[in-house]
């Protein structure tokens, strides 16, 4: 799971170091990354059940927030976002964090795993307004604070 979350990080800076970059690589890129978080909830679930009940509001809200933003991707451009925003970027780091202090049980887990919900949370909304403000499908986009600035 380290190592997944390891080639991520670097996936995205060598394909553009290297100039292999395609739209279908961000979209295999952001698959990629739901599918790694995604089976390391499943993961947790086995092995920590008791906290992954313990903090199911907390986690069903992450939930509902990726369902809406991948809803209205869907509804607006048939197919999931690609934006890779800078809050991406951070909420990819928090979710490592958390999921790496989990499985080793190292740290502070609680604050790890706060600090990933509302990251994330933050993500999903800066890309749920994204997704309304961008009439047309875009990847890589640095996020909406570049966004307005560019409509003006």
């Amino acid at each position: 799971m380290g190592l997944s979350f390891f080639t991520d990080a670097i996936d995205g800076p060598l394909s553009r170091k290297f100039k292999v970059t395609s739209v279908f690589g961000a979209r295999l890129d952001s698959v990629a990354d739901d599918a790694t978080v995604f089976i390391s909830i499943i993961a947790l679930w086995i092995i920590y059940p008791e906290f992954m009940i313990r903090e199911w509001i907390a986690i069903a809200c992450v939930f509902l927030l990726f369902g809406i933003q991948t809803v209205a991707a869907l509804v607006a451009y048939k197919r999931i976002t690609s934006f890779h925003t800078y809050m991406a970027k951070t909420a990819a780091v928090a979710q490592a964090a958390f999921f790496i202090l989990m499985f080793f049980q190292w740290g502070p887990i609680h604050l790890a795993f706060y600090g990933a919900i509302v990251i994330t949370g933050l993500q999903l909304i800066e890309e749920i307004i994204l997704v309304v403000l961008l009439p047309t499908w875009k990847a890589d986009v640095r996020g909406l604070y570049w966004v307005l600035k560019n409509k003006k």
